[in-house]
C-alpha cells in the first residue's frame, strides 16, 4: 500500500502523560506519539486545565493571543501553550482559558457541554489562525463530538471541508447532552435539531452529532464494535450505529509497555520476565507485606484495581468474598475508590478476614505496579468493558486475568483450555455472582492441583504482543481510508493509490 505524510490532528479532553482522568488520555496520547514515529505530521490540541503548570514544564508560550469564534458573533481570547509530546516530534497545544478549564477535566458541572464545545470551536479555529489544512481529524469520544458537524456546515466554503474526521468512541454511555440552545452557543444552524441529526430524546447529543457526521468510526475493540450496535450496550444509539456500520472498526487498545515492563519497573523490588520468572515470587512477599496478609508464597493471591462504580462489576466481588473465605484457601487484594456505600463493604471485608483480605482506598500508582507484579490472578467482573487495559497489564506481568466476556475483555484474553496448556487466562459469560465464584474456583483448584498448568498459562501471558505498534498501524490505515473516502465524496483525488478498505467487523 503506498501512503503519503499525512497532517494529523489529535482534539482530546484529555492527554496523558499531562491531563488523565481514564483511558481515553492514554489512547489520545499513544496514538500522538505513534504517528508521529510512523513519519506523520500530527499536532494535539487539548484544553490547559488548572493542575498543568506550564512554567514548570517548560512549555512555549506563544506570543499572540488566540480567538475562539463562538455564535452570535462572539470572539473569546485564550493563551495557547506549546510542547513537544515525549519521545516524538509531534507538537501539542494547550488552550489557556480559566472559565472553562480552570479547574479539573469532567467537573460533573452543567456546563460540560458548553465547555467541550468551546474545545471543538477552538480546533476549528486554531487550523485557521496558523493557516495549517489537517488531511484527517481524530475525535475523542463526546466531548469532541460536534468537531465533524463544524466540518460539514460552518467550514464548507473553507480548506477545512476537505479534512476527514475520525471518531473513536471510548465509551459509549457517556454521551453529552444539552439543550438546545448548545446550537446557538456554537454557531450551528437550529436546522440542525432533529431526530435525523443531532436531537436525542428533546436534547442535543454530541456523541450522535459525532456518529452521524463523521467520516468513519473506531472504537476501542472488536467485540464492543459488535456489542454496541444491539441495544443491550448501545445505549439508545444502536439504531445510529447499525446505520453506519460499514464505517465502524474495533480497534484493541495497547498499552505503554515502557510504563508496564517487568523487566524495567521502578516500582517493584526485584524484576523478572517470562523466561526469568524467579522475581515474582519476591513481588509477592512484598505486596503480602504491604497489604497486612500472611506470609504464605504457596497460596494464591487474587486481586482488582478499579473505579469502584457499577461498569467495573466489583460489587458482585465483594458479595462473593465471605464464600471464598469459607471455601477456598486463597488471599485477596483490592485497590480503587467511587461508590462509598462499596468503599465500606471492602474495607469492613478487610476486618472480618485479617490477613486474607487487604484493601486500600483511593489510588496509587506505585501499589497498583506492585499488586500488578506480586498477584497470581486479576479479578475483572466488569459489566461493560469497551477495552479494559488491567487484564494487559496483568499479563505483562503473568498475573492471569479473570474476566467476563464482553467487550475488549474477549479480544485481549485468551480461554484456558484444560490440560493443554492453552490460553492467558480464566473468563465468564454471566454477570453474576455465582459465575465470578465458580470461576474463582476453577482458577484455584488448577492453581493447586495442576500447578505446571499455571505456569505455562503465566509464560502464555507474558509472551503477547501488548503494545501500540499493531494497533497504530491499524488507526494509520483507518486514517488513510477516511481521507480517501472523504475526498472520493468531495468528487476530488487524495492522490494516493491504496489497497481497497475491507472492513473486517
Amino acid at each position: 500500500m503506498e501512503k503519503r505524510r499525512l497532517k494529523i490532528l489529535q482534539v482530546a479532553p484529555e492527554l496523558a502523560p499531562y491531563a488523565k482522568v481514564g483511558g481515553l488520555a492514554d489512547v489520545a496520547g499513544a496514538i500522538t506519539k505513534e504517528m508521529s514515529r510512523a513519519g506523520h505530521d500530527v499536532k494535539a490540541l487539548c484544553p490547559k486545565y488548572g493542575m498543568l503548570d506550564p512554567i514548570k514544564e517548560g512549555w512555549e508560550a506563544l506570543p499572540t493571543t488566540f480567538g475562539v469564534h463562538l455564535g452570535g458573533g462572539r470572539t473569546e481570547y485564550t493563551q495557547l501553550w506549546r510542547t513537544i509530546y515525549p519521545q516524538s516530534t509531534a507538537e501539542v497545544y494547550f488552550i489557556e482559558f480559566n472559565r472553562y478549564y480552570g479547574g479539573g477535566v469532567y467537573e460533573g458541572g452543567s456546563d460540560n457541554a458548553e465547555r467541550f464545545t468551546f474545545l471543538c470551536r477552538a480546533a476549528i479555529d486554531f487550523c485557521h489562525a496558523f493557516d495549517w489544512w489537517p488531511d484527517v481529524i481524530h475525535c475523542h469520544d463526546w466531548g469532541v463530538g460536534l468537531l465533524p458537524v463544524y466540518l460539514n456546515t460552518t467550514e464548507r466554503q473553507t480548506p477545512l471541508h476537505r479534512a476527514a474526521s475520525v471518531f473513536t468512541i471510548h465509551n459509549l454511555q457517556h454521551q453529552g447532552r444539552a439543550g438546545r440552545e448548545l446550537l446557538d452557543y456554537a454557531g450551528l444552524p437550529q436546522s440542525l435539531f432533529t431526530p435525523d441529526n443531532l436531537e436525542h430524546g428533546g436534547a442535543v447529543n454530541m456523541m450522535k452529532a459525532a456518529l452521524y457526521h463523521s467520516t468513519k468510526l473506531t472504537t476501542v475493540s472488536p467485540h464492543y464494535a459488535q456489542e454496541i450496535q444491539g441495544p443491550a450496550y448501545g445505549c439508545g444509539l444502536d439504531s445510529v450505529l447499525r446505520f453506519r456500520s460499514a464505517d465502524l472498526i474495533g480497534i484493541l487498545n495497547g498499552i505503554d509497555t515502557d510504563a508496564w515492563n517487568p523487566t524495567t519497573d521502578p516500582h517493584i523490588p526485584v524484576h523478572f520476565s517470562a523466561q526469568k520468572p524467579a522475581g515474582k515470587a519476591v513481588c509477592k512477599a512484598e505486596l503480602q507485606t504491604a497489604f497486612g496478609l500472611e506470609q504464605r508464597p504457596e497460596v494464591p493471591i487474587f486481586s482488582a484495581i478499579a473505579r469502584l462504580y457499577d461498569q467495573k462489576g466489583l460489587d458482585t466481588f465483594a458479595e462473593i468474598i465471605p464464600g471464598l473465605m469459607n471455601d477456598m484457601d486463597l488471599q485477596v487484594v483490592v485497590l480503587g475508590s467511587g461508590d462509598t456505600a462499596l468503599e465500606r463493604w471492602f474495607n469492613e471485608l478487610a476486618e472480618r478476614f485479617p490477613k486474607r483480605v487487604g484493601v486500600y482506598i483511593g489510588y496509587n500508582n506505585p501499589r497498583s505496579h506492585l499488586i500488578e507484579a506480586g498477584s497470581d490472578f486479576f479479578v475483572m467482573p466488569s459489566r461493560f468493558e469497551p477495552c479494559g487495559l488491567n487484564q494487559m497489564y496483568s499479563m505483562a506481568y503473568g498475573t492471569l486475568p479473570i474476566v467476563r466476556e464482553t467487550g475488549g475483555l474477549v479480544d485481549s484474553v485468551q480461554q484456558y483450555v484444560s490440560d493443554r496448556g492453552e490460553g492467558t487466562g480464566f473468563r465468564f459469560h454471566e454477570s453474576s455472582a455465582h459465575a465470578l465464584y465458580y470461576t474463582i474456583g476453577w482458577a484455584n483448584a488448577v492453581w493447586w492441583d495442576q500447578p505446571e498448568e499455571i505456569r505455562n498459562l503465566r509464560f502464555n501471558a507474558m509472551s503477547q504482543d501488548l503494545g501500540w505498534e499493531q494497533s497504530a498501524a491499524r488507526y494509520e490505515e483507518v486514517f488513510e481510508w477516511a481521507v480517501q473516502s472523504r475526498l472520493r465524496g468531495l468528487g476530488l483525488s487524495s492522490g494516493l493509490t491504496l489497497t481497497p478498505w475491507k472492513n473486517p467487523v
